[in-house]
């Protein structure tokens, strides 16, 4: 197979130069646009937000969350509900500009009793800078290779071309994918809300025992009492043993005793 043609493959060259360059992670990127100190107002900030409630009613507490989602323009992401171990539970992700996120935070106060309640707030303008300046490249190194291969004449050097199309494509999807991703965490803040309601276990009824069931069952509490103490007569026998042997011991001594004390007088 022959070799490409010097121009092209100088071309060829030079593209993948700047496809490496792209491909450089952004903070070793001189050239990368770099977030600075940025105004408050222009940083991409997430919200997010961690909320644990006990409510006496929880069928009562999902319509007041229907409620608040609608004053506030929220919407839920996701939800479910659990009834196990004497509670139902209801967990659910609501979603909600950041303009609205700590108002409706408070409001949240007025579901029942706030068990818990934790924040967190991520700057992500660096990585959304770097991310938009990444996408503007490889979509220009895109637009090179086509161009490139508007000029390619052998099949070897269309299909190496439209080869690297694909790949610069797939690296522009993936990064279009992680750009929508920041935008819809910085438009719509989250807050992770779980409200549950105890529920009082009920003991069972006790059975009703009849008397003959009594009368039987008590016959056999006497049986087993009477064959405990013989067993346990058994298993004490050395002790037995001993202590008769010791009684006789003692009355032995005794009479001798008596015996001498008789002779001497």
């Amino acid at each position: 197979m022959m070799s490409a043609p010097p121009l092209m493959e100088s071309k060829l060259e030079e593209v993948e130069a700047q496809a490496i360059v792209s491909d450089i992670p952004p903070q070793d990127a001189p050239s990368q646009v770099k977030a600075t100190a940025a105004p408050a107002a222009t940083r991409k900030l997430i919200y997010h937000a961690e909320v644990r409630v006990k409510v006496e009613d929880l069928d009562r507490a999902n319509v007041r969350m229907d409620s608040l989602t609608r004053i506030y323009g929220a919407y839920v992401s996701d939800a479910s509900e659990t009834r196990q171990d004497g509670q139902r539970q209801h967990q659910t992700n609501i979603r909600v500009v950041p303009s609205r996120f700590h108002t409706m935070l408070g409001s949240l106060n007025g579901l029942g009793t706030l068990v818990s309640k934790s924040l967190s707030t991520d700057d992500v303008t660096a990585e959304h800078a770097d991310v938009s300046a990444r996408l503007g490249t490889k979509r220009a190194l895109e637009q090179r290779y086509i161009a490139l291969l508007s000029q390619a004449k052998k099949v070897s050097d269309i299909l190496e071309i439209e080869e690297k199309i694909g790949n610069v494509r797939g690296d522009i999807e993936a990064t279009e994918s992680r750009l929508k991703t920041l935008d819809d965490q910085v438009a719509y803040s989250t807050i992770t809300l779980t409200y549950f309601q105890e529920i009082p276990l009920t003991a069972p009824d006790a059975p009703v025992i009849s008397f003959s069931s009594r009368l039987v069952q008590s016959f056999y509490d006497g049986w087993e009492l009477l064959t405990g103490l013989v067993l346990a007569l058994v298993t004490a026998w050395p002790l037995l043993l001993g202590g008769a042997f010791g009684v006789w011991g003692l009355r032995a001594w005794r009479q001798r005793r008596r015996q001498r004390a008789a002779a001497s007088i």
